[in-house]
């Protein structure tokens, strides 16, 4: 018997849950773009951008998905024939590498593999070993939401600078801002990428830089730079619509605005991260009792390496894929695909999201309906994982 019907929930992650708030900003007549209170509402998105990635940097803001903030950041970095090293901890990561390569750049990625975060060791050796300064930036993702491992930031850059090299530090957070902690000035990154479908809650459709003086005088004689993608109109606009190298993004500004009036200034970005870390624990704790007494295993063993907003998880194949399909047709939840695998391992792994707009029962109801779906599928499991997930929550509310 379905138990679908209702208010489905969405567990994938990104483009995540949309408050009703932020939707009914959205609901609104398109607006002046020429004059008025749309241009005092974006000038004013800028310092709570800032706050959101702890930086005092140029933020640029782009029509796109953060495919294109990928590329926006390339493109103002990088002439064709530079070389770039891209720390590689899933298939985002690889994804980044490919798009500097098509672009001309001359692409070394380390690999830290999928199960674990990259070894800042690794890259002081590569670094050491380019005694010519030639490699004109290090990029890595934050979280690769494939895999969800959290790669150390700040590590990254103690080695860039252990080895004494000149190399800029791009960060792609774009799965991990609003989630999980990110401090770009205190964690020396000069260009950080996002987009506006995960932790800020919204659809998808904006891409965002912050970039460093470094970064911006790096990359002034960057030849891959394009009028569109360029980042100086868009942070230092002569009028509004160079900002937006044309018509206004109108009804995702409103969004913005809503979403960060909810994230920065009424809830804060710190109790952010902190609630966040509290629900992953809740998915860690039940996902571990599944995994002590059956077949189901958490991609990421160490919990100091794993993302706040993703957790990845496998079952022997095809039993994730059912998995999925049991939640999704039984009971109105949809978990993430695996992704990034080969093809015979893909149907057993999936993911289970809690970022963004989500809360304790949310994340409660998921964690009973994935109980529920592999009792009905009769997969081996340990027992008493939404006992342990409540206990997990009822301490972080406590602290």
């Amino acid at each position: 018997m379905p138990l679908a019907h209702g208010r489905r929930y969405l567990a994938i992650p990104g483009p995540t849950v949309v408050p009703d708030r932020v939707l009914a900003a959205m609901h609104r007549p398109a607006p002046d773009i020429y004059a008025g209170p749309l241009h005092t509402l974006a000038e004013g998105l800028v310092p709570d951008l800032r706050l959101l990635a702890g930086t005092l940097a140029h933020v640029a803001i782009y029509i796109g998905n953060g495919h294109s903030g990928w590329e926006a950041a390339i493109a103002n970095v990088f002439s064709p024939g530079d070389r770039a090293v891209v720390v590689v901890s899933g298939h985002f990561g690889l994804g980044w590498a490919a798009a500097l390569r098509a672009q001309g750049v001359l692409v070394e990625t380390l690999d830290g593999g999928r199960r674990a975060a990259p070894d800042p060791a690794r890259l002081e050796t590569l670094l050491r070993a380019d005694r010519e300064g030639r490699i004109r930036a290090v990029l890595t993702t934050h979280v690769d939401t494939a895999t969800s491992v959290l790669t150390d930031i700040a590590g990254l850059r103690a080695a860039i600078d252990a080895a004494g090299h000149p190399a800029l530090l791009m960060v792609d957070a774009i799965a991990s801002l609003g989630c999980d902690e990110f401090r770009m000035d205190a964690w020396g990154v000069d260009v950080t990428v996002a987009a506006s479908q995960k932790g800020l809650m919204m659809p998808p459709g904006l891409a965002f830089l912050w970039f460093s003086d470094r970064a911006r005088a790096a990359g002034r004689e960057a030849r891959l730079r394009s009028p569109y993608w360029a980042w100086e109109p868009r942070a230092f606009p002569e009028t509004f619509h160079h900002r937006w190298s044309g018509t206004a993004p109108t009804h995702h500004l409103f969004a913005l605005r809503e979403a960060l009036t909810m994230l920065v200034a009424e809830e804060g970005i710190a109790a952010a991260w902190a609630r966040h870390a509290a629900l992953a624990g809740a998915v860690w704790a039940a996902a571990e009792v599944w995994a002590a007494g059956g077949a189901l295993a958490l991609n990421v063993p160490d919990r100091r390496e794993r993302a706040h907003g993703v957790t990845a998880l496998s079952l022997p194949a095809p039993l994730g894929a059912r998995l999925r399909d049991w939640t999704d047709r039984v009971a109105g939840v949809t978990l993430g695909i695996g992704i990034g695998h080969p093809a015979d391992a893909a149907p057993g792994h999936f993911r289970l999201a809690h970022m963004g707009h989500v809360n304790a029962h949310m994340v409660m109801g998921v964690l009973g309906v994935v109980e529920a779906g592999l009792a009905a599928l009769a997969v081996p499991r340990g027992r008493g994982a939404l006992e342990a997930a409540a206990a997990c929550l009822a301490a972080a509310a406590a602290d």
